[in-house]
């Protein structure tokens, strides 16, 4: 098991708490009866220190197999470097995988409890999220924008009752909701399990749930300065739903993956070569 951690951190390519599954402290949940009230997604100590944190080995019960589990953390104030061309001659390959080969491979459907303290409507963040995931799903064949491409996450549906991320291990549910972040500086945080090791071709993408801190956070529907953009941020997160992981070279700092951002005040992308490549790469 160690060995297995210690090499899906090295695909990962990202600081990664690597420790083996069975020394691993229990993380929890602290929940309310009523749904929209605020509740906490509490993440280990690393956490404060790692933008990947490892949440060990567990079954997963719609295949019964053997899978593992990241949340990848989003902060504030991680200024971007600024670009550079890459050398003469040199190709930029602005794209990065959690791990070569891992996708989805059985179609699901995801569930959102859009209630929060903010002022976004609820009608809004189920629409925008639809429209985030279908500008990944486009981005499959290679080309934005010509309607073609690939269903990878499947549909959505909007609910009223509390949804709790699976920390510790999956339960065939893709969440997304608003909550308080236990992590200092977290804007949001993106769990993903699957299959990370062994041949790429045996790799797999098995659950992803997503949660938005509005408790430390304003949110924004419309890009307003000194408040977190929600198109842009959902975007960036769901890209690790769909296999991608975090860059933080500064030639790919225009990317929609990249890792450093000035979240307060961040201004919308589109989907960039990079961010093509890597959807393409992988479906």
């Amino acid at each position: 098991m160690f060995k297995k951690t210690f090499a899906i951190s090295a695909v990962l390519g990202l600081v990664v708490w690597a420790t083996p599954a069975f020394a691993l402290p229990n993380f929890s949940l602290a929940q309310l009866s009523t749904p929209g009230t605020e509740r906490t997604l509490f993440l280990p100590q690393t956490a404060d220190n790692s933008p990947v944190v490892y949440l060990g080995e567990a079954l997963d019960p719609r295949s019964g197999q053997f899978v593992e589990g990241y949340a990848i953390i989003h902060y504030k104030d991680q200024a971007a470097k600024p670009a550079v061309k890459p050398p003469k001659g040199q190709r930029n390959q602005c794209y990065s995988f959690l791990a070569s080969g891992a996708k989805w491979k059985t179609l699901e459907s995801w569930t959102v409890n859009p209630t929060s303290t903010q002022s976004l409507e609820s009608s809004f963040v189920f629409t925008n999220l639809t429209a985030d995931i279908v500008k990944w799903e486009e981005a499959a064949d290679g080309v934005v924008g010509n309607s073609a491409g690939v269903n990878i996450l499947g549909d959505g549906s909007v609910t009223s009752e509390i949804l709790v991320a699976d920390t510790e291990s999956p339960d065939n549910i893709n969440e997304v909701y608003f909550a308080n972040v236990s992590s200092p500086g977290a804007i949001a945080v993106t769990i993903v399990w699957g299959i990370f090791a062994g041949p790429p071709s045996g790799r797999e993408l098995v659950e992803w749930d997503m949660i938005f801190d509005d408790t430390d956070y304003n949110w924004s529907a419309s890009g307003e300065a000194g408040k977190m953009d929600f198109e842009n941020i959902a975007t960036h997160e769901l890209g690790h739903s769909v296999g991608l992981a975090d860059l933080y070279e500064s030639l790919c700092s225009q990317e929609t993956m990249y890792g450093y951002a000035d979240y307060g005040e961040i201004m919308k992308r589109d989907l960039n070569a990079g961010d093509i490549a890597g959807v393409d790469k992988l479906y």
